[in-house]
This record gives C-alpha cells, sequence and structure tokens, in this order.
C-alpha cells in the first residue's frame, strides 16, 4: 500500500470495519483511487479474535465477495445456513425455511468477523492504488468546491473528491457534517458467544422469539479440533442481561441450557461472553456537499434476522455502481446530482429493514394474549403457503431487496 502524505484520491473512506474495508476493496477493484483513513492499528483490526462476533452473510453478500475474488478464502471458516426454524416460545408452530425451496446453495453462511477482516485485509495489501493512514482520526472536514479535504490529527491533509463515512454508529464524519440522527433505545441488550455442543447442528439456525427477546442459535464451522459450534445471539432486557454476564460460568451455562435445550446434547460456553447495548438509529440524511454515508453510520438496527450487515453490504454495491458509472461517464463522483441518485436508491431498502426489524421485534416481545395467538398463526399460515414462504426466504437471502 502507497503512504504518500497527500495523494488526490476518488474517495477517501473513514473507517476500517467491515462496511468500510468491502467499500474501499470494491471500489479499487472497479478502478478508484482510495485512501482508507482508520484510528486502530493494523495488528488491532487483523487479531485474531477483537469481540467474538459472528456475521451471517445473506446469499447476495456472499455473491458479493465471491465478485470479489475473495469468497475462496472466507467459504472454508463459514458455516452454511441450510434450514431456518423460527418458533414462538412453547407454541408448536412455527416457520421451516429449506434452502432446497430456493436453490442447492446455501441460504448464507455464518463467518466469524476476524475471518472477515483479515481477509479483506489481506486483499487490500495487494492493491497500490489504495493508501491507508493507520491509528489516523479526522479532526475537520472542509468542502472546498471541486474537491473535500480532511484534517488529520496529524496534521495531514487528505484530499478528495468524495468522503465516505464508514465510521459506525458514533460516526465522527456525520457529526462533523452536522447530519442529525433519529435515534430509540430497546433497553435490551444482546448476549453474544460461541457454544459447543456435542452433536452436529447440519446447518440449521434458529430463531427462537422467548419473553425475553430473540434467541438465535446459528451454525457455525466446527472447530480446527472438530469440536461443534454455534454462534449465540441472547436478547434480554438490560437489567437481566447484565446480571447473567456476571454470573460464574457454570451458572451462565446453566441459565443458557434453559434456554437453549438438550437437542443437540451438553452445551458448554468456553469462551468470553460479550454485551452489546442494542438501539436503533437512522441518519436524517444519507449525503451531504461531497460527502456519503455507509453502513452503521447511515443506519443501525436490531440484529433480529440477521439483517444489519446485509444492508451495509448493499449500500457498498450501490455506491460503487454510482461510483464507477461517474468515473467512466467523466462525471465527479462528489458531484450533487450523482450523490442524490445514490440516496435515491438506497432510502427504500434501509427504511424497509429499519422498519421490518423494529416491527418484529415488538410485535414478538409482547405478551397480550391475542397478539401472541395472531402471531403464532401466522407463523403457521406462513409455513402452510409455499410461495409466500419462498418470497421471505429471498427477501432474507438479499434477492430481492427494495430500491435495487
Amino acid at each position: 500500500m502507497n503512504n504518500s502524505s497527500e495523494p488526490k484520491h476518488d474517495i477517501a473512506i473513514v473507517g476500517a470495519g467491515l462496511a468500510g474495508l468491502t467499500l474501499a476493496l470494491a471500489l479499487v477493484r472497479s478502478g478508484a483511487k482510495v485512501a482508507l483513513i482508520e484510528r486502530q492499528s493494523h495488528e488491532q483490526l487483523a487479531a485474531e479474535e477483537i469481540d467474538g462476533r459472528t456475521t451471517a452473510l445473506a446469499a447476495s453478500a456472499r455473491d458479493v465477495f465471491n465478485g470479489l475474488g475473495i469468497w475462496p478464502d472466507i467459504e472454508p471458516h463459514g458455516g452454511p445456513i441450510l434450514d431456518i426454524r423460527v418458533t414462538d416460545r412453547a407454541s408448536p408452530l412455527h416457520v421451516h425455511f429449506a434452502h432446497s425451496a430456493i436453490g442447492d446453495s446455501p441460504m448464507g453462511h455464518i463467518v466469524e468477523n476476524h475471518i472477515l477482516r483479515r481477509t479483506l485485509l489481506c486483499a487490500l495489501e495487494q492493491e497500490p492504488a489504495v493508501t491507508v493512514y493507520w491509528r489516523r482520526s479526522v479532526t475537520a472536514i472542509q468542502d472546498e468546491g471541486p474537491r473535500a479535504t480532511l484534517t488529520l490529527d496529524d496534521g495531514t491533509l487528505v484530499r478528495t473528491a468524495l468522503i465516505a463515512g464508514a465510521d459506525g454508529r458514533g460516526s465522527a464524519v456525520r457529526r462533523m457534517a452536522g447530519i442529525g440522527i433519529s435515534a430509540a433505545d430497546y433497553n435490551e441488550t444482546a448476549l453474544v458467544c460461541t457454544a459447543y455442543h456435542e452433536a452436529p447442528h447440519h446447518g440449521i439456525a434458529y430463531e427462537r422469539f422467548l419473553s425475553g427477546g430473540p434467541f438465535a442459535i446459528l451454525p457455525m464451522q466446527d472447530s480446527v479440533s472438530g469440536q461443534h459450534r454455534s454462534s449465540i445471539v441472547w436478547t434480554e432486557s438490560r437489567r437481566l442481561a447484565e446480571y447473567l454476564s456476571q454470573l460464574p460460568k457454570p451458572q451462565f451455562e446453566q441459565q443458557l441450557r434453559r434456554r437453549f435445550g438438550d437437542f443437540l446434547g451438553i452445551v458448554t460456553v468456553p469462551g468470553d461472553i460479550w454485551s452489546y447495548p442494542l438501539s436503533v438509529m437512522l441518519a436524517k440524511r444519507l449525503t451531504g456537499p461531497r460527502l456519503v454515508l455507509v453502513g452503521e453510520a447511515a443506519h443501525g438496527m436490531h440484529p433480529i434476522a440477521g439483517q444489519g450487515f446485509n444492508v451495509s453490504i448493499r449500500d457498498v454495491v450501490c455506491l460503487r455502481e454510482t461510483i464507477e458509472a461517474a468515473l467512466q461517464n467523466g462525471r465527479d463522483p462528489g458531484d450533487h446530482a450523482v450523490l442524490t441518485a445514490y440516496a435515491r436508491r438506497r432510502w427504500p431498502d434501509i427504511l424497509t429493514m429499519i422498519a421490518a426489524t423494529d416491527g418484529l421485534n415488538r410485535l414478538f416481545r409482547s405478551n397480550l394474549p391475542p397478539i401472541a395467538l395472531a402471531r403464532r398463526l401466522g407463523l403457521a399460515s406462513v409455513n402452510r403457503m409455499p410461495l409466500l414462504k419462498r418470497q421471505f426466504q429471498r427477501h432474507a437471502m438479499g434477492l430481492t431487496p427494495v430500491g435495487r
């Protein structure tokens, strides 16, 4: 990677999370000159395990990584999702999605975040048109008409046609651009851990709606020693989640088994347990003068159904297509009309997924008997309607996103 102090770029991406790294690779493969600015070091991002999280990659996200030429490096580490079973508490009524209803390929894969990060970083290291500023923060951004300038905390000036804020929910780029947000706290926390179990999961993902919130059992690839594993995303009220996270490991495992069940044999959690407060957030604008927001700098949603990163991937695809078309036609990628076209394409999908995840969470949290009965009958009805079920399945796989 080139480290010239003041290069000119087509786009400067702030934030080297999964969305920022994917955007950088997609754009440089499209012929753009890219700057990537990240407050952490390369070593920190490439660490074996930072936060224990996994990502549910829908089929459409898998196709994007395959198009970038890195899926062969990811696939051996990903647990394929062959079936999804959705249940509501103790009710026998459920929905069962099978990948065979759509085709031969898995509906998605569960991949550890550190695998995705390392693969993307390795691919970017082979790209001379990417300039990376490690351990740097942006202190100011300025629209200078034909270009924008970012001032970094060491005084470096980065001049670019377009700034992409990919620096997460607390985005400094969004704040400096004066873009407000709409947000709500769910007063819920997701407990995240890796469970080891005796029996194989056979590629089945379980989404269980319990009284405290959704409890997801997501099929991971077996460990290097051959142990069967699943990623757990367990939502509870903030108060109960704090209590559970502080339990000694044997008591935590006991509470986990009560919700997990014994269908995969004895379940243990040998590693750490992480806690993530849950909220919903939406930027009031996706663009500004020579600036665009992508990923969680633009939107943050409930992890129910595992759609957050897949929506971010669709941001990446749309922005790549928009910038690629601009550059091929000799247009300025930071032009107002170009950015307006990007926002117009992305809003329907983002708003639909925010509303869907928020609505599902509220629906399944309700204890009112009429609502509980209605949702259970709804699950059973969907399960008996193959055409409707396949449509839901295609949306979950990202094959029919709104606004594409």
